[in-house]
């Protein structure tokens, strides 16, 4: 034991949080038990069911949902360990679907509706000329019959076409099969590659995803970081050490990427990878805090309003302590 405040943390396997996970990094004042999970769906119900973990990773449009219905049992601090463009993973039947607007009156799988992932693509459709209230929406796994974990979502604020999948079929057969015409959210699903007419509905994905930074200037945050407000109110100083840590992690990770004397990770044209990312995001692709986030985060706000997930659109700062800078003079908004 290090002698600090004893804190469990629930987050995946990121790299960016890999010094953090082994101690390379340590918060000041806590004894961090780094808990791995590789299913962040388990992560985001333990911790919204049961507040199982002190701090954990969470979906950002459910603590965003829930802190629009009023719940504070959990404060969030602006540091993101999933982003991902979501482009690749609008998978179609090409039997049904050639264009976006093809998919105007269909059902569509979805993992969850309300899924960070599901926001950000219903986005990314409707911007391709995708009537989203035409949309039958069917909610389930990808992989087998039933649903995608077992979240507890807010209720939306008007009435969405939104359906469970009962069938004995998962999303990916009935997309096989010519039952729904796609699907969408946080994964593509294993009939891709696998059957000829499962196909993605951008061809060609690494230029239709800097297309979309280039012109909005937005890499999609998936996930943020959330912390018990009971912890905070009787250790204030937790958020600033844990986002201090976890900023440090994500740091050194970004170095270790850029040493390229011996390939860190499995991607053979790495050298060009990281040029085309330092031309793309100016040495950074991963910030975190509010001010280098806060188009992302607002378009984020907008998405989840204009889909009926929130009443009023929320100012970033409500939802946050601050940014690396603000964060010295914590204000706990989101606990209060």
């Amino acid at each position: 034991m290090g002698g600090g405040l004893p804190l469990t943390f629930a987050c995946g396997p990121y790299d960016r949080m890999y010094p953090l996970a082994n101690k390379v990094v340590k918060p000041v004042g806590i004894d961090l038990d780094f808990i791995t999970i590789d299913r962040p769906r388990e992560i985001f119900d333990r911790m919204i069911r049961d507040l199982e973990f002190d701090a954990s990773e969470m979906s950002s449009s459910e603590f965003i949902c829930r802190y629009a219905a009023g719940e504070r049992d959990l404060c969030a601090i602006p540091v993101f360990p999933s982003r991902a463009f979501r482009h690749s993973c609008i998978v179609v039947n090409s039997n049904i679907i050639s264009k976006p607007s093809d998919l105007n009156g269909k059902k569509i799988g979805v993992q969850v509706y309300t899924m960070t992932a599901a926001v950000w693509v219903r986005g990314i459709l409707q911007d391709a000329g995708v009537d989203l209230s035409t949309i039958t929406w069917v909610e389930g796994d990808l992989v087998k019959p039933g649903s995608h974990g077992n979240p507890k979502s807010e209720p939306l604020l008007r009435p969405i076409d939104r359906i469970p999948n009962k069938s004995s079929k998962s999303l990916s057969q009935l997309l096989e099969d010519g039952e729904i015409a796609a699907t969408v959210g946080a994964d593509a699903p294993p009939c891709l590659g696998q059957a000829p007419h499962i196909q993605r509905l951008f061809s060609n994905i690494r230029e239709s995803e800097k297309e979309y930074y280039q012109r909005s200037g937005i890499f999609p945050i998936m996930h943020l970081v959330v912390i018990k407000s009971e912890v905070v109110g009787k250790y204030p100083f937790v958020p600033r050490s844990l986002f201090n840590a976890m900023n440090e992690s994500k740091n050194i990770a970004l170095r270790s990427m850029r040493s390229l004397s011996t390939y860190r990770y499995m991607l053979p044209f790495m050298t060009s990878d990281i040029d085309e990312v330092n031309d793309l995001f100016g040495g950074d692709p991963w910030p975190y805090g509010i001010a280098s986030n806060r188009k992302t985060l607002e378009a984020l706000v907008n998405l989840l309003y204009d889909q009926a997930m929130i009443s009023r659109i929320i100012p970033v700062e409500e939802l946050f302590f601050g940014s690396y800078e603000e964060i010295v003079d914590i204000k706990l908004l989101s606990c209060m």
